[in-house]
């Protein structure tokens, strides 16, 4: 197993007597898309300046490819794609003048790949900054963080300001970036965006850490409403005693419940009657996310 490409270690930061975040301990393996989930104000930000000593602890400390993110901040620069979630670009030049700005301070400027990512996401790199639309410099951002295949892409709210159909189309970089081999750290509060893309999402809230999770785990311990419609009328009673389900109403020959996990019990179940359909509800990770977390982030705040 390789080592976290991201570590923190008890990361708190205050800023005077408000508080950023509470005691952080989390780890980003290679490879994955991680989430970092949360409603606004809830250390999100803060958390990403902190990993790139944009800003400096109050207490903890934060890794990035081993190093210390204060002492070793300017390496880390080097080998990070970083967009900012309050985006401010020069205004007097053109996108692909900044690009080229960007890529040379960084040392991996590539042309041909930085025109394949721009036209991916429909932006005209001829026209100053200054001219552009709040979603075409927001695609600027999305551009200058996703070029040069930099081994960490740190994305702060990422899709604010894009259409659908843009949107749709960065989720495909992301799984470019994933297929590289490449990280992606990406701070949302938009939940369908994180269980599209993410392979791991932390989750929290009022600065305090309060689950690390599967987006897939997530999902399979998820309760889902199940409607099962037979041939004849069922007996009051069916599947009353399957275990995982409750909430079950029999009305003649359709039976609705709510199944937690695996459903396999009650299939075995309904295969001793004549089943003709099965309509199956699946909640998203906001109602999951609503259903695990919301009282445990009302004791954390």
């Amino acid at each position: 197993m390789s080592d976290p490409v991201i570590r923190t270690h008890g990361l708190t930061k205050h800023y005077g007597k408000s508080r950023g975040i509470v005691g952080l301990d989390l780890e980003v393996d290679p490879g994955e898309i991680f989430g970092y989930l949360g409603p606004n104000g809830a250390g999100k930000t803060t958390t990403i300046r902190l990993l790139l000593d944009l800003i400096r602890p109050t207490e903890g400390r934060a890794e990035v490819f081993g190093l210390d993110s204060h002492g070793g901040g300017l390496a880390i620069r080097h080998r990070v794609g970083y967009l900012p979630g309050e985006l401010r670009l020069y205004g007097s030049v053109s996108a692909l003048e900044l690009f080229s700005y960007f890529g040379h301070l960084r040392h991996r400027f590539d042309p041909a790949d930085t025109a394949r990512i721009a036209e991916a996401l429909d932006l005209d790199t001829t026209r100053e900054i200054r001219t552009l639309s709040h979603g075409n410099r927001q695609k600027v951002g999305l551009v200058q963080a996703l070029m040069g295949r930099p081994e960490i892409v740190i994305l702060d709210e990422p899709t604010q300001g894009l259409d659908p159909f843009v949107q749709q189309t960065f989720y495909r970089l992301l799984d470019e970036v994933r297929a590289d081999g490449r990280t992606v750290f990406m701070s949302s509060h938009v939940l369908p965006e994180i269980e599209r893309t993410c392979d791991r999402v932390a989750i929290v809230r009022e600065g305090r850490l309060l689950a690390v999770e599967r987006v897939a785990d997530l999902k399979a311990r998820a309760m889902r409403r199940l409607e099962l419609r037979f041939a004849a009328p069922l007996p009051a009673g069916s599947f009353a005693d399957v275990g995982g389900v409750r909430d079950v109403v029999v009305d003649g020959s359709t039976v609705t419940c709510t199944v937690a996990g695996p459903v396999a019990a009650l299939f075995r179940a309904a295969s001793a009657f004549d089943l003709v359909d099965v309509v199956s509800s699946e909640p998203g990770l906001e109602e999951i996310f609503l259903a695990y977390y919301g009282d445990a982030g009302d004791a954390a705040a």
